[in-house]
């Protein structure tokens, strides 16, 4: 079939989205590196602000980080989302700071695929859609955040507010390995639990009060059963802090708790779960065990809206020629979570195709930057045409 140009065009560009996603990528971001992410920032505005909208900075609750916002015809009477985040799992201290070309179609480095490999792909997407006879006809918005990793929780209020105003949101998360899209996500949750014993000295070889670390041991090896007794929820346990190796007893230890769920019902059920397991502890004399935390992401769904449109997607790979992908569900949240809780249909894993998220093998699909930037812009084209229509939405 016939493309429009300014998309097949874009086929020569994959050398330039290579070396701007290595110079992303140098540059660390990590969550806690706040010099890092100004500096980042300032790096994706430089590239983002070409778009023919307006560029801001914009302040978030628990973080000096700041969210990047570009808004690109706001009045048009279609609006989309595009969303991302910019901090990576990569502190300032690990080692894995540099990209490496493995080959002419490979790439490792620290975030190519979580995710600047996405950014790049968007960015791509707007400018090539940006060229295109009809892109006047479609607005958007440009959100990029800087503490998915962390949580969201500086970004959460910032993002649901943003999608009470689109129709339709787009999220730049990691395709699978094998090419297909993130349709659904479990929710997550995060939680501290502490222990507490009673100051004691060992005696004749024999502990004379309770043990912080062995309730601990007690609490977690209960906690792992939890799968069984709910079959979509899973849990994973650590780092866990306690104990020493002097004399006495050890009267403080706490561990970190992610929990996922892929029911929004099983949030109450895991959490009651829980303070009942911490219960026979508490009644113990000179024990306590203290459950901090919460479920902060609920389970991303599909619904007939996004069947719709991601049935348009997989046309839009066809039409290009790109080997067949389908759907796939992720262990792990992302913000789409957020946005599709709050109220906004979203399609996910729009990224490239990767793997090894949050390790030093972190790999990154190059051609594929090309290709799903294409789909993207193609998708946009088509909608500005009336070749593909959005679901009913309220703001319709």
């Amino acid at each position: 079939m016939n493309l429009p140009p300014q998309i097949a065009g874009m086929r020569s560009s994959a050398g330039e989205l290579g070396l701007l996603l290595a110079s992303w990528c140098d540059q660390n971001s990590g969550s806690e590196n706040f010099a890092g992410l100004e500096t980042m920032v300032e790096m994706l505005k430089a590239e983002f602000g070409r778009l023919p909208g307006t560029a801001e900075y914009l302040p978030l609750t628990i973080t000096p980080a700041e969210a990047l916002r570009i808004r690109v015809r706001p009045k048009a009477p279609l609006q989309l989302l595009f969303s991302g985040h910019y901090d990576t799992a990569y502190g300032i201290a690990d080692p894995f700071q540099r990209c490496e070309f493995s080959n002419s179609d490979k790439m490792r480095g620290p975030g190519v695929i979580d995710m600047k490999g996405g950014l790049v792909v968007m960015h791509a997407a707007l400018e090539a859609f940006e060229r295109t006879k009809h892109a006047g006809d479609v607005g958007y918005e440009v959100l990029l955040t800087p503490d998915k990793e962390t949580g969201s929780y500086g970004s959460a209020l910032l993002l649901a507010k943003t999608a009470k105003r689109h129709h339709l949101g787009f999220v730049f998360e990691a395709a699978r390995p094998n090419g297909d899209l993130v349709l659904t996500r479990d929710g997550t949750g995060h939680f501290v639990v502490t222990c507490f014993g009673r100051p004691s000295p060992v005696s004749g070889g024999m502990e004379t009060g309770p043990n912080a670390v062995a309730t601990l041991t007690e609490f977690l090896a209960q906690v792992n059963r939890l799968p069984n007794e709910y079959p979509g929820v899973l849990v994973n346990a650590g780092p866990i802090r306690g104990g020493s190796a002097t004399p006495g007893v050890a009267v403080f230890a706490d561990v970190e708790l992610d929990v996922s769920i892929t029911r929004s019902d099983e949030s109450d059920l895991v959490m009651a779960r829980l303070y009942a397991l911490a219960a026979p502890f508490n009644a113990q004399e000179g024990c306590k065990v203290e459950l901090t935390g919460g479920f902060r992401r609920p389970p991303l769904v599909s619904t007939p809206a996004i069947e719709q449109v991601y049935s348009d997607w997989l046309h839009c790979g066809r039409d290009l020629g790109l080997a067949p992908f389908s759907r796939a569900h992720s262990h792990r949240s992302s913000d789409a979570n957020l946005l599709s809780a709050a109220g906004l249909p979203c399609l996910d894993g729009l990224g490239p195709i990767g793997d090894r998220i949050h390790s030093p093998d972190e790999w990154v699909d190059l051609p594929s930057l090309v290709q799903r930037a294409q789909v993207t812009a193609l998708f946009l084209h088509r909608l500005a045409t009336g070749e593909i229509t959005l679901p009913p939405h309220p703001l319709s």
